[in-house]
């Protein structure tokens, strides 16, 4: 799928779950945005590897057990993968909400990117 496209599914899968029944500020979106990378920041600081992927799975009888491979649509994957995939997605929805071409965007910034000098900026982190 190209960019565009999952812009349009993942604001479109928003619109169906209610996330827009109530129009968001732009800054509610950024902290949402935001709070998707304390989440993987999070899962770092807890000692888990940058690649490893877990899935919850929720029993019948209310908990939830924690496996090592998807069997189900309903597992949940959790980690850092799955915390970075949903900075993305909400980054996707915001732009179908304000119609920005997020392909060409990124397009223009890489472009843009390459004529930087090294380190530019001098920031130490």
């Amino acid at each position: 799928m190209l960019i565009n496209a999952l812009v349009k599914a993942a604001h479109v899968n928003a619109i169906r779950k209610g996330w827009w029944d109530e129009d968001r500020s732009f800054g509610e979106i950024i902290a949402l945005i935001h709070s998707e990378a304390s989440e993987a920041l999070e899962d770092y600081r807890k000692g888990n590897h940058p690649g490893n992927v877990w899935y919850e799975r929720r029993l019948p009888e209310g908990g939830i057990q924690t496996v090592l491979e998807m069997e189900r649509s309903t597992d949940k994957p959790c980690g850092i993968p799955s915390e970075l995939a949903d900075i993305v997605i909400r980054v996707f929805d915001v732009c179908g909400r304000y119609g920005i071409d997020l392909e060409e965007a990124i397009q223009e910034k890489m472009t843009y990117n390459t004529t930087r000098p090294q380190r530019h900026g001098g920031k130490v982190l």
